[in-house]
């Protein structure tokens, strides 16, 4: 039996990170993180050239190629990771032309087969006001270029993919549930087992 993949998926700043960090020691499983600080087109790609979008998007499918590749996976165990990869064409389709976006679908469906699909998602979501509060609060620069429409247009895209995966899908509304509190996690996790027993 292979390792069994949890994927924590939402919108920017819904706290996809922090859950995960906190999961990963409780479940227990191995924690792999979305290697965004390594983009070197990422923050540009937000206020710079239309131009350094589809190189910031072709980083991000690559790196998760490589860190969910199915011919390193694990044997068993469990991990869990603070992005799902089929994220990946919801940020793409909203970020890049028309154009840009068929080549980038095209590289997407070549490497797919190359990835460990999650067992389970995590799907968590807020109101766009709540996204805006927490992007503020963490500071990162690149960020003040995100929008509240932005991020209604990515929430009502997560809210149409998730359903449409072949694995169960929990949805935590993080604006009624707390997940930095240790009781809503344990709520949580028990969830998580149970779907995955």
């Amino acid at each position: 039996m292979s390792a069994r993949l949890i994927s924590v998926i939402g919108p920017p700043a819904v706290g996809k990170t922090t859950l995960a960090e906190h999961l990963a020691p409780e479940l227990p499983a191995a924690l792999i993180r979305e290697d965004y600080a390594s983009n070197p087109f990422l923050a540009e790609s937000y206020v710079g050239p239309a131009s350094t979008k589809l190189p910031s998007q072709l980083y991000f499918v690559l790196s998760r190629v490589g860190q969910l590749s199915i011919a390193r996976w694990d044997d068993d165990g469990q991990a869990i990771t603070d992005y799902g990869f089929c994220q990946d064409p919801i940020f793409a389709k909203l970020r890049l032309t028309q154009d840009d976006f068929a080549l980038y679908e095209q590289l997407l469906v070549r490497l797919a087969p190359l990835v460990r699909r999650a067992d389970l998602l995590v799907h968590l979501d807020a109101s766009a006001d709540t996204l805006l509060k927490r992007i503020a609060a963490r500071g990162r620069a690149f960020e003040k270029a995100i929008t509240a429409q932005f991020l209604s247009q990515m929430r009502e895209a997560y809210n149409e993919a998730a359903p449409q995966q072949t694995c169960p899908v929990i949805r935590v509304d993080c604006d009624a549930v707390d997940l930095t509190r240790p009781d809503a996690r344990g709520e949580l996790l028990a969830q998580i087992r149970r779907k995955l027993s």
